[in-house]
């Protein structure tokens, strides 16, 4: 009773700004990143839209932003975070480089969950006359939407660790409680309930995401 006293406000806030935080740059991450694994898989060879062009310079925008890690990306992006929010710290300052740190995550993911799909499907649209914008939106993304969703949850939980990491900086979030309180004034306690948090968090998510994929599995 006394720890919730002491730290229960504090530990709601941080919990809602670290869900405020992970699902606001899902939303946009998926906004960008999308159409950029959907570019990249049909401007590859032998598919609907080749183009070596917009394939290899896709494909390196994305390989050189997955190369940076993340904790150096939050520093690098500060001057871009002011321009766009007018500000470094808090949440809202966070999700600018949560955004650009998962958008090429969630195009490998978007790609990589398209390419799974048997070509003979592709193949029987476009001789039904179906066009190219038709065979995305009818057939590749609908008939791939159980391997997104699961890879959406993957993304999901990799953005629950990017906030908290973000806590470095001032995001503020669970990762800022246990470094402020956990690491700078030795509440053990306080550490070990912000981690609690967080597995659930992470566990209810791998859970949506695995009975949504199902249920969505089952339709098809």
């Amino acid at each position: 009773m006394e720890f919730l006293n002491e730290f229960g406000d504090i530990l709601i806030k941080g919990t809602m700004e670290t869900l405020y935080m992970t699902f606001a740059s899902v939303f946009f991450a998926y906004l960008f990143g999308l159409p950029m694994g959907v570019a990249l898989v049909v401007s590859d060879d032998n598919h609907i839209m080749p183009s070596k062009i917009v394939n290899r310079v896709l494909g390196t925008i994305v390989n050189i932003t997955r190369s940076v890690p993340f904790i150096i990306l939050l520093i690098a992006v500060i001057p871009f975070t002011r321009m766009v929010v007018g500000t470094a710290i808090g949440a809202n300052a966070a999700i600018v480089p949560l955004v650009i740190g998962a958008t090429p995550f969630v195009a490998r993911m978007v790609e990589s969950s398209l390419k799974e799909l048997n070509k003979g499907i592709i193949e029987a649209a476009a001789s039904m006359g179906c066009s190219n914008l038709e065979i995305i939106y009818k057939v590749m993304i609908p008939e791939s939407m159980p391997s997104l969703v699961l890879g959406s949850s993957i993304t999901t939980i990799t953005l629950v660790g990017y906030s908290a990491m973000a806590g470095a900086i001032g995001a503020g979030g669970l990762g800022d409680l246990a470094i402020r309180y956990g690491y700078y004034r030795y509440e053990s306690e306080l550490m070990l309930v912000t981690i609690v948090v967080l597995v659930l968090i992470v566990q209810a998510i791998q859970f949506a995401g695995n009975h949504i994929s199902k249920k969505i599995n089952r339709l098809y």
